[in-house]
This record gives structure tokens, sequence and C-alpha cells, in this order.
């Protein structure tokens, strides 16, 4: 689903102006990778401890991610029905984060 999310944002982020390439574009894309790319390293690790940490930062990622979406909204440089699915689809990655963090620090 993490990868579902990647794949979205990169559709939704390239009806961003060229004018945010380097800005918000570039900045939604790096929070959106970083999602998957912190829970397969913390996966990665030996201890349930360093793994718990590398979903807190997941979930730090994506929280950045929903604050980017939100500012393309308010600034009207995307269209809030074309982000509308994209948020749907953070907002269950987040809550698949939030039962796995739980389960693992039962």
């Amino acid at each position: 689903m993490a990868m579902d999310l990647v794949e979205e944002v990169y559709r939704v982020s390239r009806q961003l102006s060229d004018e945010e390439r380097y800005g918000l574009r570039s900045q939604m894309r790096r929070s959106a990778v970083s999602l998957p790319s912190n829970i397969a390293e913390g996966y990665g690790r030996q201890h349930r401890n360093e793994y718990v940490q590398f979903l807190y930062v997941a979930r730090g990622s994506l929280m950045e991610l929903e604050t980017q979406l939100t500012l393309c909204v308010r600034l009207k440089l995307v269209d809030r029905q074309a982000v509308e699915p994209l948020w749907q689809t953070a907002q269950r990655v987040g809550q698949m984060l939030n039962k796995l963090i739980e389960s693992l620090k039962a």
C-alpha cells in the first residue's frame, strides 16, 4: 500500500507547474519515497526496537506528505478532488503503520 501511495504522489505531482519542479513537487516525491524506504530499512534491522524507530520515521514522512498535499490545495496548485484519493490512501497507510507499531511494541 505504501508503494501505491508513491505511485499516486508521482501521478498527482505531475500536475504541478514546472515552477514547482524543485519545490513542492520534489519535496512531495522525497517524502513519499521515504515512507516505504524506511519501512524496508527498519524491517532489515536485527532488532525490533530499531524496526519500530524506522516505522516512526516513516510515519513522520507521511505527515510531511499530508502537509505538502494540504499546501498544494490551499495554494490552488492542484484541485482538491484530484488529491482526495491520495489523502484516502495516506490515511489507510497511516492506520496500517500505527497498528504495526502497536503490535511490535506489545
